[in-house]
């Protein structure tokens, strides 16, 4: 247990999830950052400081009641204050940001002394799966198992990633939420696109764990998800194709979407992100484009 405290401030770096082919699976923290602020208040409410997203509310009042059940705890009124780098809706990982910010802080304020490994747990039971959950938490490259049976996380393979990689992101204006993502998915896959998806996943996670960046060229091919997601981001798949003609090792639609992301060298990294947002606007889509390091520290309080 640790000693409770009146305030804190978890800084949670955003992430991408997926990789390609790594469906619900692999996750990646990207120097991006929200920062949330809890301090101890009275009554049992979640109270926001100052004017706050709805989405955003909604989010930490289920998040709070999930710390206070699982902790066993009567639930306890705090303020919060949430700080935002991380883009809602792009595939970032922002959801997580919250949630794992909230679930760090109520266990801070109250001195619950929860490991990472069990902030992971119980942010992927909200969730409903841990890439992003454990890329957030525990920083870098992340390979996480849940139980085949009930969905439970298990635990995390983690890889710490090299300074002079860089992920250039191009987030389109239109948001794209991850439930209605998912809702374009199939019921059934074809049985040699999961064999593709498969090698192309255990392909890139060997790459990238042994430092062989070469071998990441164009190896985060997906045919579980991406086939069906990116026909919805006007540009995107262009965007993609463009930034590995201009330098990256591969690329992927990040998450959900709507943003996509280019794995490149420091050098590369800005023809790679000028091919990516002239291939949008090619298809009259403007994206914002942002050239990030990795994040190896995960999330940490203050």
């Amino acid at each position: 247990m640790s000693p409770p405290r009146q305030s804190v401030t978890v800084t949670v770096p955003g992430s991408t999830s997926n990789c390609g082919a790594g469906f619900d699976t692999l996750g990646l923290a990207l120097a991006l950052y929200n920062r949330v602020t809890l301090t101890r208040a009275s009554g049992s409410a979640a109270v926001p400081e100052g004017p706050a997203d709805g989405r955003a509310q909604a989010m930490v009042a289920e998040t709070a009641a999930k710390y206070f059940r699982t902790a066993g705890l009567a639930p306890a009124g705090f303020q919060y204050r949430i700080a935002a780098e991380v883009p809602v809706a792009r595939g970032l990982g922002s959801s997580v940001t919250v949630i794992a910010g909230v679930l760090a802080g109520l266990d801070a304020l109250h001195g619950t002394g929860w490991s990472r490994h069990q902030l992971v747990a119980v942010a992927t039971e909200l969730e409903g799966h841990p890439d992003n959950a454990s890329a957030g938490i525990l920083g870098g490259f992340c390979v996480s198992r849940c139980d085949p049976a009930t969905g439970g996380y298990l635990g995390t393979v983690r890889i710490e990633v090299p300074a002079d990689l860089r992920f250039v992101v191009a987030s389109p204006a239109a948001e794209l939420l991850t439930k209605e993502s998912r809702g374009v998915l199939p019921a059934q896959l074809p049985y040699f696109d999961a064999v593709r998806s498969i090698n192309s996943a255990a392909y890139f996670t060997a790459a990238l764990a042994t430092g062989d960046y070469e071998k990441l060229r164009h190896a985060a091919g997906d045919f579980m998800h991406e086939p069906y997601r990116l026909p919805k981001i006007p540009g995107a798949r262009a965007a993609l194709a463009a930034g590995v003609a201009a330098g990256a090792y591969t690329g992927w639609l990040s998450g959900s979407g709507s943003s996509v992301l280019c794995l490149s060298t420091a050098a590369s990294a800005a023809p790679v992100g000028a091919a990516m947002q002239a291939a949008f606007l090619a298809e009259s889509s403007a994206a914002a484009v942002q050239i990030l390091a990795a994040d190896n520290a995960g999330l940490r309080l203050a």
